[in-house]
């Protein structure tokens, strides 16, 4: 019996409620943890989320700043049928030789043909893409066209990844 009246709480295991509005000497008096007056003193006073005080807020202001920038762009290095005229009758034309001839600026990027000029020489060209018109060309000049698979940021379906 006598154990039983000496039992005592762990030393924290209660905390009192807190009493606001008690005082300043409290620690919770004057405003009562609810700061200054206004709206959000009040019960009720919430606050909308994106609520700007008046001022029209972000997610208004938005459609000025139109579209988005796609993390699978895949941006080529342009170079016409005319640029590989300078080239020696019968070369290889690749990535690395048009950089050689500072056509192109870097290996990382895509390389891709158009059509724009003539061609007179008969050239092997090797690259990611050729435009139809360029192929034509390069094809009646007695030159071979051999495409590349381009590079790709990210897959963008299923079959692609299975693949």
């Amino acid at each position: 019996m006598d154990a039983l009246l000496n039992l005592k709480r762990n030393k924290g295991a209660r905390q009192s409620k807190k009493r606001l509005g008690r005082g300043n000497g409290s620690g919770l008096g004057t405003y009562s943890g609810r700061g200054g007056n206004g709206q959000t003193a009040r019960t009720g006073g919430n606050i909308k989320p994106g609520f700007a005080g008046g001022q029209t807020p972000l997610y208004r202001q938005m459609p000025k700043y139109r579209g988005f920038n796609n993390p699978n762009r895949v941006t080529f290095q342009v170079v016409n049928v005319s640029d590989l005229d300078r080239f020696e009758d019968g070369s290889e034309i690749n990535a690395q030789t048009l950089l050689e001839k500072k056509l192109i600026s870097s290996l990382n990027k895509p390389v891709k043909i158009l059509g724009n000029g003539e061609l007179s020489k008969k050239l092997n060209v090797t690259v990611e893409r050729v435009s139809s018109s360029a192929r034509e060309k390069i094809e009646k000049a007695k030159g071979s066209v051999t495409e590349l698979t381009a590079p790709t940021a990210a897959p963008t379906n299923d079959t692609e990844k299975s693949a």
